[in-house]
């Protein structure tokens, strides 16, 4: 059986670290499920971007998860941030976060099986999820399956 392809979204690397948060949890329980082979990884340069604004001691940290689970790195795509931008002009994202939809197109033009995220603002939002599909199909792209770690991940509590 094939590996899923699944593109990791900026959050997740944040809610690792922070054990306060509900989504801890199932987040680690993601990364575990990727050192287990049961995902094939990936995320982005835009997304290291992102990690390279955070605090010194917490940006090394969670830009040591990419090595630490093998995470593949994709380089910015000039495609991902056209298809981003019809996200904008559509009103599925706001212009002031295209960044969300960057990340959508990307895992869209890859052919990913699905987005994982925790951003419920712009990204795990069904508006974002319809919209994103519609844009993509107009455009020759297949929509991509958007959802947070609780949804993909087979933890219990009591296992992490």
């Amino acid at each position: 059986m094939r590996k899923q392809k699944i593109y990791i979204e900026t959050t997740l690397f944040n809610y690792y670290f922070d054990t306060e948060r509900d989504a801890h949890i199932p987040t680690v329980a993601l990364f575990k499920e990727i050192a287990a082979g049961k995902y094939e990884a990936f995320t982005s340069d835009y997304v290291t971007e992102e990690l390279e604004k955070a605090p010194a001691e917490k940006r090394e940290k969670m830009i040591s998860l990419i090595n630490e689970y093998d995470i593949s790195v994709l380089e910015k795509s000039d495609e991902a941030e056209k298809i981003a931008d019809l996200y904008v002009v559509a009103g599925i994202i706001p212009a002031k976060y295209q960044l969300d939809g960057i990340h959508i197109a990307i895992a869209s033009i890859n052919e990913f099986d699905m987005i994982v995220s925790l951003n419920f603002k712009h990204i795990v939002k069904h508006k974002t999820i319809i919209g994103t599909a519609a844009i993509n199909t107009l455009n020759g792209y297949k929509s991509i399956n958007i959802f947070s770690p609780m949804e993909v991940t087979d933890y219990e509590s009591d296992r992490i």
